[in-house]
């Protein structure tokens, strides 16, 4: 996001403000366009960055063969159909093929895919998808568990939902024993 847009969106909040019924000119909204801008830069982030850059060189060759995963990957989104936010955690394997990567990458992946507009759906593909993409592994598989403020503060207001969603490639797709083995190991509780 360039200035211009920030410029943009702070006349678009000073101007929802005022469809709301509110005085922009009130001690305590002055400065909201301003932050709220600041925030919708920092919340969209993702669009200005790529795997490449997010990877960073972080592959190396290694003849490990076994599942790798990363569980509880806190990640926070914004639902493009409300621009709420939705939040959870995401699980995240992969079965290297002679390529491994920096564990810390897999966290940013999610970021990158999270710091968009979003659904839940798409983003769970979008994570499997990148990581099948630079790795070309045996197998990967995403596992997304998040809470969603369009369903809990409006419409059905359902306080206690939480949506899952997967996607497997690969082994974990193909295999019912790998697909499961997944499933046991971002069921333990830590």
């Amino acid at each position: 996001m360039n200035d211009d847009n920030e410029k943009k969106i702070k006349i678009l909040i000073k101007n929802l403000l005022l469809e709301l019924g509110e005085d922009s000119s009130r001690e305590g909204l002055l400065k909201t366009p301003d932050r709220v801008s600041k925030a919708w830069k920092f919340l969209v982030k993702g669009y200005d960055q790529n795997i490449k850059s997010v990877i960073n060189n972080a592959i190396f060759s290694e003849e490990y063969d076994e599942m790798v995963a990363v569980n509880d990957i806190d990640f926070f989104s914004s639902c493009e159909h409300h621009l709420l936010p939705f939040f959870g955690k995401a699980h995240v394997a992969y079965i290297p093929n002679g390529k491994i990567i920096g564990l810390s990458k897999i966290p940013r992946i999610v970021d990158m895919f999270g710091r968009r507009l979003q659904v839940q759906e798409r983003m769970t593909h979008q994570i499997a998808e990148a990581i099948n993409e630079v790795l070309s592994p045996k197998g990967v598989a995403v596992v997304i568990e998040g809470t969603h403020m369009c369903m809990q503060m409006r419409g059905v207001q359902k306080q206690n939902s939480f949506t899952t969603t997967s996607a497997m490639i690969g082994q974990f797709r193909k295999d019912s024993k790998t697909r499961d083995e997944f499933l046991k190991i971002i069921s333990m509780k830590r």
